[in-house]
Protein backbone atom coordinates (compact mmCIF):
# COMPACT_ATOMS: atom_id res chain seq x y z
CA UNK A 1 0.00 0.00 0.00
CA UNK A 2 1.87 2.94 -1.28
CA UNK A 3 1.45 7.03 0.10
CA UNK A 4 2.77 10.32 -0.49
CA UNK A 5 2.87 13.27 2.14
CA UNK A 6 2.31 16.56 2.60
CA UNK A 7 2.73 18.66 5.12
CA UNK A 8 0.55 21.66 6.28
CA UNK A 9 2.38 24.10 9.16
CA UNK A 10 0.64 27.39 10.32
CA UNK A 11 3.20 29.96 10.70
CA UNK A 12 1.05 32.02 13.05
CA UNK A 13 1.99 29.66 15.95
CA UNK A 14 3.81 31.28 18.81
CA UNK A 15 4.64 28.41 21.38
CA UNK A 16 8.33 27.25 21.14
CA UNK A 17 6.95 23.54 19.81
CA UNK A 18 3.56 23.08 18.15
CA UNK A 19 1.54 20.01 18.42
CA UNK A 20 2.04 17.86 15.20
CA UNK A 21 -0.86 15.59 13.75
CA UNK A 22 -0.32 13.12 10.96
CA UNK A 23 -3.94 13.12 8.73
CA UNK A 24 -4.43 9.63 7.05
CA UNK A 25 -6.49 9.63 4.18
CA UNK A 26 -7.61 6.10 3.74
CA UNK A 27 -10.92 6.92 0.97
CA UNK A 28 -14.13 7.55 1.78
CA UNK A 29 -16.97 9.88 1.60
CA UNK A 30 -14.95 12.70 3.40
CA UNK A 31 -12.73 12.99 0.18
CA UNK A 32 -14.78 13.27 -2.59
CA UNK A 33 -15.51 16.49 -4.46
CA UNK A 34 -18.57 16.93 -7.37
CA UNK A 35 -16.26 16.95 -10.89
CA UNK A 36 -18.21 19.40 -13.57
CA UNK A 37 -16.75 17.47 -16.22
CA UNK A 38 -17.62 13.96 -15.63
CA UNK A 39 -20.76 14.78 -13.40
CA UNK A 40 -19.89 12.99 -10.59
CA UNK A 41 -18.40 12.87 -7.41
CA UNK A 42 -14.43 12.25 -7.54
CA UNK A 43 -11.65 11.83 -4.53
CA UNK A 44 -9.85 15.14 -4.19
CA UNK A 45 -6.38 16.09 -4.26
CA UNK A 46 -4.89 16.86 -0.59
CA UNK A 47 -2.49 18.96 -1.69
CA UNK A 48 -5.51 21.46 -2.05
CA UNK A 49 -7.34 20.69 1.36
CA UNK A 50 -6.97 24.13 2.28
CA UNK A 51 -8.60 25.16 -0.37
CA UNK A 52 -11.84 22.71 0.41
CA UNK A 53 -11.18 23.55 4.34
CA UNK A 54 -9.98 27.01 4.80
CA UNK A 55 -10.60 26.54 8.43
CA UNK A 56 -7.35 24.83 8.92
CA UNK A 57 -5.80 28.47 8.43
CA UNK A 58 -6.93 29.27 11.83
CA UNK A 59 -5.55 25.67 13.75
CA UNK A 60 -2.84 25.97 16.43
CA UNK A 61 -0.95 22.43 15.29
CA UNK A 62 1.06 21.65 12.51
CA UNK A 63 -0.54 18.96 10.52
CA UNK A 64 0.73 16.77 7.84
CA UNK A 65 -1.23 14.85 5.58
CA UNK A 66 -0.47 11.45 4.27
CA UNK A 67 -2.70 9.99 1.47
CA UNK A 68 -2.92 6.64 0.29
CA UNK A 69 -1.82 5.98 -3.41
CA UNK A 70 -4.84 4.27 -4.50
CA UNK A 71 -7.72 5.12 -2.14
CA UNK A 72 -9.91 2.38 -0.59
CA UNK A 73 -13.37 2.36 -0.38
CA UNK A 74 -14.40 1.03 2.78
CA UNK A 75 -16.45 -1.77 2.02
CA UNK A 76 -13.12 -3.01 0.22
CA UNK A 77 -10.99 -2.86 3.70
CA UNK A 78 -9.30 -6.23 4.79
CA UNK A 79 -7.59 -7.68 7.82
CA UNK A 80 -4.35 -6.37 5.54
CA UNK A 81 -5.15 -2.98 5.29
CA UNK A 82 -5.54 -2.49 8.83
CA UNK A 83 -1.93 -3.95 9.46
CA UNK A 84 -1.07 -1.30 7.23
CA UNK A 85 -2.37 1.46 8.35
CA UNK A 86 -1.51 0.34 11.83
CA UNK A 87 1.99 0.68 10.44
CA UNK A 88 2.12 4.10 9.14
CA UNK A 89 1.07 4.63 13.04
CA UNK A 90 3.63 3.51 14.04
CA UNK A 91 6.56 4.28 11.75
CA UNK A 92 5.41 7.83 12.60
CA UNK A 93 4.41 7.17 15.94
CA UNK A 94 7.66 9.13 17.53
CA UNK A 95 7.62 12.18 14.76
CA UNK A 96 4.26 13.23 15.46
CA UNK A 97 2.23 13.66 18.65
CA UNK A 98 -1.37 12.39 17.24
CA UNK A 99 -2.86 10.92 13.77
CA UNK A 100 -6.40 11.49 12.41
CA UNK A 101 -7.46 8.92 10.25
CA UNK A 102 -10.04 9.55 7.51
CA UNK A 103 -12.15 6.82 6.78
CA UNK A 104 -15.37 5.16 4.61
CA UNK A 105 -17.89 4.78 7.65
CA UNK A 106 -19.21 1.42 6.60
CA UNK A 107 -16.31 -0.42 8.35
CA UNK A 108 -14.86 2.36 10.06
CA UNK A 109 -15.76 0.45 13.48
CA UNK A 110 -14.34 -2.67 12.19
CA UNK A 111 -11.12 -0.50 12.01
CA UNK A 112 -11.11 1.21 14.92
CA UNK A 113 -11.83 -2.09 17.19
CA UNK A 114 -8.60 -3.47 14.74
CA UNK A 115 -6.35 -0.99 15.31
CA UNK A 116 -7.17 -0.85 19.42
CA UNK A 117 -5.88 -4.63 19.28
CA UNK A 118 -2.78 -4.10 17.17
CA UNK A 119 -1.39 -1.05 18.42
CA UNK A 120 -0.84 -2.45 22.29
CA UNK A 121 0.42 -0.16 24.95
CA UNK A 122 -0.82 3.17 22.72
CA UNK A 123 -0.37 6.79 24.63
CA UNK A 124 -1.45 8.80 21.76
CA UNK A 125 -4.30 9.72 19.96
CA UNK A 126 -5.34 8.24 16.99
CA UNK A 127 -8.82 9.18 15.94
CA UNK A 128 -11.02 8.07 13.09
CA UNK A 129 -13.54 10.21 11.37
CA UNK A 130 -15.13 10.54 8.28
CA UNK A 131 -18.56 12.09 6.59
CA UNK A 132 -21.72 10.97 5.51
CA UNK A 133 -21.87 13.82 2.69
CA UNK A 134 -18.96 14.39 0.72
CA UNK A 135 -16.87 17.68 1.42
CA UNK A 136 -17.59 19.12 -1.73
CA UNK A 137 -21.50 19.18 -0.84
CA UNK A 138 -22.62 22.35 0.39
CA UNK A 139 -24.12 20.45 3.05
CA UNK A 140 -21.51 18.50 4.11
CA UNK A 141 -20.86 17.39 7.60
CA UNK A 142 -17.46 16.84 6.55
CA UNK A 143 -15.84 19.66 7.08
CA UNK A 144 -17.56 19.72 11.30
CA UNK A 145 -16.40 16.26 11.89
CA UNK A 146 -12.56 17.14 10.45
CA UNK A 147 -11.88 20.07 12.51
CA UNK A 148 -13.18 18.40 15.76
CA UNK A 149 -11.31 15.63 15.19
CA UNK A 150 -8.11 17.40 14.93
CA UNK A 151 -9.09 19.67 17.55
CA UNK A 152 -9.49 16.57 19.85
CA UNK A 153 -6.44 14.63 18.68
CA UNK A 154 -4.37 17.86 19.34
CA UNK A 155 -5.59 18.35 22.95
CA UNK A 156 -3.84 18.25 25.75
CA UNK A 157 -3.59 18.99 29.24
CA UNK A 158 -0.27 19.60 30.76
CA UNK A 159 1.66 18.40 27.77
CA UNK A 160 -0.29 15.03 27.75
CA UNK A 161 -2.36 14.10 25.45
CA UNK A 162 -6.33 14.16 26.47
CA UNK A 163 -7.84 11.09 24.56
CA UNK A 164 -4.91 8.85 24.36
CA UNK A 165 -6.48 6.02 22.61
CA UNK A 166 -8.41 5.06 19.73
CA UNK A 167 -11.58 7.12 18.79
CA UNK A 168 -14.06 8.03 16.54
CA UNK A 169 -15.18 11.03 16.41
CA UNK A 170 -18.77 11.66 14.36
CA UNK A 171 -21.30 14.20 14.43
CA UNK A 172 -20.56 16.03 17.94
CA UNK A 173 -19.46 12.32 19.81
CA UNK A 174 -16.47 11.13 20.59
CA UNK A 175 -16.52 7.05 20.75
CA UNK A 176 -14.44 4.92 22.00
CA UNK A 177 -13.07 3.06 19.22
CA UNK A 178 -13.71 -0.59 20.06
CA UNK A 179 -16.86 0.67 21.63
CA UNK A 180 -18.69 1.90 18.27
CA UNK A 181 -21.16 0.40 15.93
CA UNK A 182 -22.45 2.37 12.75
CA UNK A 183 -26.26 2.63 13.40
CA UNK A 184 -27.17 5.14 10.33
CA UNK A 185 -26.91 5.58 6.76
CA UNK A 186 -28.93 8.57 6.74
CA UNK A 187 -28.77 10.97 9.77
CA UNK A 188 -25.94 12.65 10.70
CA UNK A 189 -25.30 10.85 13.63
CA UNK A 190 -23.85 7.93 12.14
CA UNK A 191 -22.24 5.89 15.13
CA UNK A 192 -23.36 5.60 19.10
CA UNK A 193 -22.03 3.53 22.14
CA UNK A 194 -24.61 1.35 23.36
CA UNK A 195 -22.39 -0.08 26.12
CA UNK A 196 -19.84 2.46 26.79
CA UNK A 197 -20.08 6.72 27.84
CA UNK A 198 -19.35 8.89 25.53
CA UNK A 199 -15.71 10.08 25.59
CA UNK A 200 -16.90 13.48 24.61
CA UNK A 201 -19.48 15.31 23.95
CA UNK A 202 -18.80 18.40 21.54
CA UNK A 203 -20.92 22.09 21.04
CA UNK A 204 -19.52 25.60 21.92
CA UNK A 205 -16.99 23.35 23.98
CA UNK A 206 -15.73 20.49 24.23
CA UNK A 207 -16.24 18.48 27.43
CA UNK A 208 -14.83 15.57 27.77
CA UNK A 209 -15.95 12.40 29.93
CA UNK A 210 -12.61 11.53 31.86
CA UNK A 211 -13.19 8.92 34.27
CA UNK A 212 -14.43 7.14 31.06
CA UNK A 213 -10.80 8.00 29.21
CA UNK A 214 -8.17 5.29 29.28
CA UNK A 215 -5.16 6.52 31.17
CA UNK A 216 -2.32 8.21 30.05
CA UNK A 217 0.60 5.73 30.43
CA UNK A 218 4.46 5.82 28.91
CA UNK A 219 5.70 3.01 31.24
CA UNK A 220 5.82 0.41 28.19
CA UNK A 221 6.92 1.21 24.51
CA UNK A 222 4.08 0.94 21.85
CA UNK A 223 3.75 -2.67 20.43
CA UNK A 224 2.89 -2.90 16.88
CA UNK A 225 1.38 -6.65 16.03
CA UNK A 226 1.28 -7.31 12.96
CA UNK A 227 -0.24 -10.76 11.85
CA UNK A 228 -4.30 -11.38 11.79
CA UNK A 229 -5.60 -14.56 11.10
CA UNK A 230 -8.99 -14.50 9.27
CA UNK A 231 -10.13 -17.93 9.39
CA UNK A 232 -13.09 -16.78 11.53
CA UNK A 233 -16.40 -15.94 10.93
CA UNK A 234 -19.99 -14.50 12.01
CA UNK A 235 -23.46 -16.80 12.71
CA UNK A 236 -26.27 -14.87 13.26
CA UNK A 237 -28.79 -16.66 14.74
CA UNK A 238 -32.94 -16.20 13.29
CA UNK A 239 -35.96 -18.38 13.82
CA UNK A 240 -35.85 -21.02 11.34
CA UNK A 241 -32.64 -21.12 11.58
CA UNK A 242 -31.36 -24.80 9.45
CA UNK A 243 -29.23 -27.66 10.56
CA UNK A 244 -27.46 -28.19 7.50
CA UNK A 245 -27.12 -24.35 7.09
CA UNK A 246 -24.77 -24.16 10.69
CA UNK A 247 -23.26 -27.82 10.31
CA UNK A 248 -22.06 -26.63 6.71
CA UNK A 249 -20.68 -23.54 7.90
CA UNK A 250 -19.18 -25.43 10.71
CA UNK A 251 -17.19 -27.82 8.60
CA UNK A 252 -15.63 -24.66 6.51
CA UNK A 253 -11.65 -25.72 6.01
CA UNK A 254 -9.55 -24.02 8.00
CA UNK A 255 -12.18 -22.76 10.11
CA UNK A 256 -10.90 -21.27 13.85
CA UNK A 257 -13.63 -19.02 15.53
CA UNK A 258 -17.01 -18.29 15.18
CA UNK A 259 -18.87 -14.85 16.61
CA UNK A 260 -22.27 -16.03 17.43
CA UNK A 261 -25.13 -13.30 17.31
CA UNK A 262 -27.10 -14.47 20.30
CA UNK A 263 -30.63 -13.25 21.28
CA UNK A 264 -30.98 -11.09 24.25
CA UNK A 265 -28.62 -11.98 27.14
CA UNK A 266 -26.96 -14.43 25.02
CA UNK A 267 -29.96 -17.04 24.28
CA UNK A 268 -29.81 -19.32 21.56
CA UNK A 269 -32.21 -22.61 20.40
CA UNK A 270 -32.31 -25.29 23.05
CA UNK A 271 -32.88 -27.85 20.63
CA UNK A 272 -31.10 -30.89 20.57
CA UNK A 273 -29.32 -30.52 16.95
CA UNK A 274 -28.59 -27.16 17.18
CA UNK A 275 -26.65 -27.74 20.91
CA UNK A 276 -25.02 -30.98 19.48
CA UNK A 277 -23.65 -29.03 16.11
CA UNK A 278 -22.29 -26.72 18.48
CA UNK A 279 -20.52 -29.32 20.98
CA UNK A 280 -18.40 -31.22 18.03
CA UNK A 281 -17.79 -27.73 16.72
CA UNK A 282 -16.25 -27.00 19.84
CA UNK A 283 -14.78 -30.39 20.02
CA UNK A 284 -12.95 -29.99 16.61
CA UNK A 285 -11.42 -27.09 18.22
CA UNK A 286 -13.43 -24.28 16.76
CA UNK A 287 -14.17 -21.23 19.39
CA UNK A 288 -17.44 -20.22 19.88
CA UNK A 289 -17.86 -16.79 20.80
CA UNK A 290 -21.58 -15.90 22.53
CA UNK A 291 -22.43 -12.09 21.38
CA UNK A 292 -25.49 -10.63 21.60
CA UNK A 293 -27.53 -9.22 18.77
CA UNK A 294 -28.90 -6.23 20.72
CA UNK A 295 -26.88 -3.00 20.76
CA UNK A 296 -27.42 -1.84 24.38
CA UNK A 297 -26.92 -4.98 27.37
CA UNK A 298 -24.75 -7.93 27.46
CA UNK A 299 -24.31 -11.78 27.47
CA UNK A 300 -25.18 -13.05 30.77
CA UNK A 301 -24.50 -17.01 29.94
CA UNK A 302 -26.67 -19.14 32.70
CA UNK A 303 -28.79 -16.88 33.41
CA UNK A 304 -32.08 -18.39 31.51
CA UNK A 305 -31.92 -22.25 30.66
CA UNK A 306 -31.79 -21.38 27.00
CA UNK A 307 -27.98 -20.24 27.49
CA UNK A 308 -27.02 -22.33 30.07
CA UNK A 309 -26.49 -25.24 27.84
CA UNK A 310 -24.56 -22.77 25.69
CA UNK A 311 -22.52 -22.31 28.97
CA UNK A 312 -21.95 -25.70 29.43
CA UNK A 313 -20.65 -27.10 26.35
CA UNK A 314 -18.11 -24.98 26.34
CA UNK A 315 -19.02 -21.50 23.97
CA UNK A 316 -16.97 -18.42 25.73
CA UNK A 317 -18.90 -15.55 26.92
CA UNK A 318 -18.31 -12.03 25.25
CA UNK A 319 -20.10 -9.94 27.84
CA UNK A 320 -21.11 -6.53 26.38
CA UNK A 321 -18.43 -6.22 23.31
CA UNK A 322 -19.50 -5.30 19.55
CA UNK A 323 -19.45 -7.74 16.97
CA UNK A 324 -17.06 -5.72 15.03
CA UNK A 325 -14.90 -5.47 18.54
CA UNK A 326 -15.58 -9.73 18.27
CA UNK A 327 -14.63 -10.58 14.90
CA UNK A 328 -11.49 -8.50 14.98
CA UNK A 329 -10.45 -9.62 18.50
CA UNK A 330 -11.00 -13.02 17.41
CA UNK A 331 -8.18 -12.45 14.16
CA UNK A 332 -6.00 -10.93 16.54
CA UNK A 333 -5.82 -13.86 18.87
CA UNK A 334 -5.67 -16.24 16.66
CA UNK A 335 -2.58 -14.66 15.16
CA UNK A 336 -1.12 -13.18 18.08
CA UNK A 337 -1.49 -16.55 20.43
CA UNK A 338 0.19 -20.48 20.34
CA UNK A 339 -2.47 -22.22 21.69
CA UNK A 340 -6.38 -22.39 21.58
CA UNK A 341 -6.41 -22.10 25.46
CA UNK A 342 -5.12 -18.76 25.56
CA UNK A 343 -7.04 -17.74 22.41
CA UNK A 344 -10.28 -18.94 24.65
CA UNK A 345 -8.69 -17.18 28.13
CA UNK A 346 -8.23 -13.97 26.48
CA UNK A 347 -11.11 -13.34 24.68
CA UNK A 348 -12.94 -13.47 28.04
CA UNK A 349 -10.51 -11.24 29.33
CA UNK A 350 -10.67 -7.22 28.64
CA UNK A 351 -7.47 -6.46 26.61
CA UNK A 352 -8.03 -2.60 25.69
CA UNK A 353 -11.44 -1.47 27.08
CA UNK A 354 -13.56 -3.18 24.57
CA UNK A 355 -15.95 -5.26 26.82
CA UNK A 356 -16.62 -5.24 30.66
CA UNK A 357 -15.55 -8.25 32.66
Amino acid sequence: MGYKTSRITNHSIKNNRATSVLMIYTGGTLGMVYDSKSKSLVPFNFNEILTNVPELHRVEFELTILTLDKPIDSSNMTPTNWVEIARIVYDNFEEFDAFVILHGTDTMAYTASALSFLLENLSKPVILTGAQLPIGIARTDARENLITALEIASAKINGRPVVPEVAIYFNSYLLRGNRAKKKESSQFNAFRSENYPNLAEVGVTIDYNFPFIRPYRTDLPLQLHETLDDNVMILKLFPGIQQNLIRNIFNTSGLKGVVLETYGAGNAPSESWFLDELKHAIDKGIIIFNVSQCDGGRVLQGTYQTSRKLQEIGVVSGSDITTEAAITKMMYLFGKEGSHERVRFNLEKDICGEMSV
